[in-house]
């Protein structure tokens, strides 16, 4: 199960680093297969037609749609943007995020309780994990193991922005 996510992710990270800034359009949708009714994009609060775990289809979220301005997490402070992608589709393990940490803001250091992957788009920063330090930028991913501590910090004049994923209790 775990593989699969991982390879999802890679998936995902793939196509946003190749992906031309062109192709981005405003529209944030969830299709069903073919076989159902179509459905108007919506340019406002996520939508369901008709995607679901045990019938297919799929779910399409915007940056725009979804970004919120957030203090960095885990009492980590300074102002970062989060973009919590799929946090209202119904039965899905997955979090997938991206956030943005302005300079100084950073993610606290915490305890992790499950499998973590940070990719960092672009940027750069302070990781510490179980008390080492070490830079990371654009193209590093980094894995965090249950059991582990850990924090991020932007360092440097261009905003740190990176991809998180995990898996978590599915949500009804």
């Amino acid at each position: 199960m775990t593989k699969r996510y991982v390879l999802l992710f890679v998936l995902v990270v793939l196509t946003v680093v190749l992906m031309p800034p062109s192709s981005v359009t405003s529209a944030q949708e969830s299709h069903a297969p073919a076989a159902s009714k179509p459905q108007k994009p919506s340019t406002s609060a996520p939508q369901s037609h008709g995607a679901t775990a045990d019938k297919g289809g799929y779910v399409l979220e915007r940056d725009k749609d979804v970004a919120r301005n957030e203090p960095g997490t885990h009492k980590g402070g300074g102002e970062t943007i989060g973009y919590s992608f799929f946090s209202k589709t119904p039965n899905l393990k997955l979090v997938f995020r991206k956030r943005a940490f302005k300079p100084g803001s950073a993610i606290g250091y915490h305890v992790q309780r499950e499998d973590e992957i940070y990719y960092v788009l672009s940027g750069r920063g302070m990781m510490t994990i179980d008390g080492k330090e070490f830079e990371v930028g654009p193209g590093d991913a980094v894995l965090t193991r249950p059991g582990s501590s850990h924090g991020l910090k932007q360092i440097g004049k261009e905003d740190l922005v990176i991809l998180i994923n995990y898996e978590q209790a599915p949500k009804p």
